[in-house]
């Protein structure tokens, strides 16, 4: 099966990102606030010190405790400059650092960080494997990757609503259409990676919550 269904670059995501930082928290803070909460509740659990990838605007950052020590790492700088003010403001002070970059090469030394984070990310970036890779490389033996994603449906009404949405995915800055596959199939040939838990999340079981320990 294919690894993603629509061709998408990071050109098109700094494009489409850069359009969308004004109005994000506006058209998505109450649709993905579900999906948030239920992955920064997995981290709490864990503490320690934990990377947000895709930290965008940053509106998960209040939600985690302050025995977690988060860096948060964003292709989009527009994006990055709500969370800092939104850091500035509410005074989290332990976010300990809000840097652009490239989740496919994160510049980060193996086994740096305790536990990953990555909401809303697998339909954004233009190769899901090489992004899991690397969040594989960077936690360390025993931690977690904790994803929040859309996964596509298979057939019916939001099947075909989701391939006419996916051609315009460019535009749009993520694939609509992400089967199972793309996760499972990665799982399958990482034996150093478990999956721990999968379970749908409101609204309307839209996402999936996805945990995975690095062995």
């Amino acid at each position: 099966m294919t690894r993603e269904s629509s061709a998408i670059s990071n050109a098109d995501v700094e494009s489409a990102y850069a359009r969308w930082a004004p109005v994000y928290d506006v058209v998505f803070t109450a649709f993905m606030k579900p999906g948030r909460k239920a992955g920064a509740a997995a981290i709490n659990a864990l503490g320690g010190r934990v990377l947000d990838v895709g930290v965008g605007t940053g509106l998960e950052l209040p939600m985690f405790g302050d025995h977690v020590k988060i860096t948060g790492i964003d292709l989009s700088e527009p994006m990055l400059a709500v969370a800092r003010k939104r850091v500035a403001t509410l005074g989290l002070k332990n976010v300990e650092d809000l840097r652009a970059m490239d989740a496919m090469a994160l510049e980060f030394p193996d086994a740096s960080f305790d536990a990953i984070v990555a909401p809303y990310v697998l339909t954004v970036v233009p190769d899901a494997h090489r992004t899991l890779d690397e969040m594989a490389r960077v936690v360390k033996q025993g931690g977690e990757i904790v994803l929040v994603n859309h996964i596509g449906a298979e057939k019916g009404m939001m099947a075909r609503l989701e391939a006419w949405l996916g051609r315009r995915a460019a535009a749009l800055g993520w694939r609509p259409e992400f089967p199972w596959s793309t996760i499972g199939d990665w799982l399958a040939k990482r034996p150093d990676i478990q999956l721990l838990e999968r379970r749908k999340l409101p609204p309307l079981e839209l996402f999936t919550l996805i945990r995975m320990k690095r062995l």
